[in-house]
């Protein structure tokens, strides 16, 4: 059923693009891939408002068969043309992967630019990033979308945007340029995202050198991830009721319950068919969530596609070769509950404490701090079962040793003795506990490893 949008946009919205949202999803579908269309086309909506067009209709279609030509049938492609064509309308966003030939015939029969999920996408990242590794990470993988989409202008839209030109008006020059000139832009770029890689590896190494464990906040778009970010960081990263709010990465440091320090790093958002260009070009990026110590799966439990998007974040942490490796590190985190009734919430507690303890997740409410305690004292858990403790004694003379303790290692309690030296209890990585030994076992005695 198609749904106008009256009096919601119109009138603050007259200086923005018109569109009108398509989400035509298939009748047959596997029964565990099934998606909820009303949830679909309501992604669909956010993606579209979060680059700030005035939807001026969601028209949901149950697409039996997808026609080569216009991916739509006859009958429903001039329904369309009507509704667009009373509508005004600049842009409509269809909620599928479009070939270029379908793009080009849609646009011919509603006389608007056609843009699909894909595009869509890449204009949304196009806006949002703000680092240079970001905005080159963007640009390349539009690029490759584009090379398939040679050459077209859209003269019929007056007005000029930023991002990367989907939506572009006159004097827009990207998609006008021909397949050689694009690939040798590629080329340029991949070359200086090997430059930014190999100092975001020298930054890394710094921070290994560092005795910080890594956590990584990962799932789908608009989880509160971000919320969840500055609520345990007391940071003020962007969070907002929006798809993709957060685009570059942020690290920040927290502290755990009994007085070690961590640092949380927040990721993108994924989102159901995340476009493989996409994943590639961020692939840089998404090595914070594959080096990271522990992995916090956000989910929002408040929403009615919960399920399935938990789905997605796995076969996209499954792609960035996670699955199985990682599953001591995961802890899946059951945001929103301030949201929910009382029914539905007490419905998750009982199903969260028939989980293994080893795997049961964190039920938090980033806006209220509700769990977080009981989610820090889990991450420092995991942390201490992936780190080993050591005690130590250290002689009173032995200061840089106290120093570089410090700096390489958790210390996690210090006890005088008699002799004016000191025993340490520290924890380490796996890793440095041979560099940790080599250091003291000589001269500080090594006491025990538990």
């Amino acid at each position: 059923m198609t749904t106008v949008r009256q009096g919601e946009n119109h009138g603050a919205g007259r200086d923005k693009t018109r569109a009108v949202v398509v989400g035509p999803y298939p009748t047959r579908v596997a029964a565990n891939a099934a998606r909820d269309p009303a949830a679909r086309l309501e992604e669909a909506v956010g993606l579209a408002l979060a680059i700030d067009l005035d939807i001026v209709a969601e028209i949901p279609v149950a697409l039996n068969d997808v026609r080569p030509a216009t991916y739509l049938g006859k009958g429903k492609v001039e329904e369309i043309a009507a509704i667009v064509k009373d509508g005004d309308v600049g842009v409509v966003s269809m909620d599928c992967q479009l070939s270029p030939v379908q793009q080009r015939n849609l646009e011919k029969a509603w006389d608007a630019k056609v843009i699909d999920r894909t595009g869509l996408i890449l204009e949304i990242f196009g806006e949002r990033a703000r680092t240079k590794e970001g905005a080159l990470q963007v640009e390349l993988a539009h690029l490759s979308y584009q090379k398939s989409r040679l050459v077209r202008s859209w003269t019929h839209l007056e007005r000029q945007r930023g991002g990367f030109g989907f939506l572009g008006g006159p004097g827009e020059t990207q998609i006008e340029t021909d397949r050689r000139l694009i690939e040798e832009r590629m080329r340029r770029i991949e070359t200086d995202l090997e430059k930014v890689k190999r100092t975001r590896g020298l930054h890394r190494k710094t921070r290994r050198d560092v005795p910080y464990p890594v956590v990584a906040l990962v799932g789908y778009t608009n989880a509160g991830k971000s919320t969840l970010f500055n609520r345990l960081t007391r940071a003020e990263v962007l969070a907002q009721d929006m798809l993709f709010a957060t685009l570059d990465p942020t690290l920040r440091q927290i502290r755990l319950p009994h007085g070690a320090r961590a640092l949380l790093s927040d990721t993108v958002g994924f989102i159901s068919d995340l476009p493989t260009m996409l994943v590639s070009a961020f692939r840089a990026t998404l090595e914070e969530v594959t080096l990271a110590d522990v992995i916090l799966h956000v989910r929002d439990a408040s929403h009615t596609d919960w399920e399935a998007q938990a789905h997605d974040v796995a076969a996209i942490l499954d792609e960035l070769g996670l699955k199985g490796e990682a599953e001591g590190r995961i802890v899946e985190v059951w945001n929103k509950i301030d949201s929910l009734d009382p029914e539905r919430l007490e419905a998750l507690r009982i199903a969260a404490r028939g989980f293994d303890p080893a795997r049961r997740p964190e039920l938090v409410s980033a806006v209220t701090g509700a769990g977080l305690e009981a989610l820090l004292a889990r991450i420092e858990t995991v942390l201490a079962a992936n780190r080993v403790t050591l005690v130590l004694d250290l002689a009173p003379e032995d200061g840089q040793g106290l120093a570089w303790l410090h700096a390489h290692a958790e210390v996690l309690e210090r006890q005088p003795r008699k002799d004016g030296g000191m025993r340490l209890s520290v924890r380490v990585a796996p890793e440095r506990l041979d560099e940790v030994q080599n250091r003291f076992a000589p001269a500080a005695r090594l006491l025990t490893k538990e």
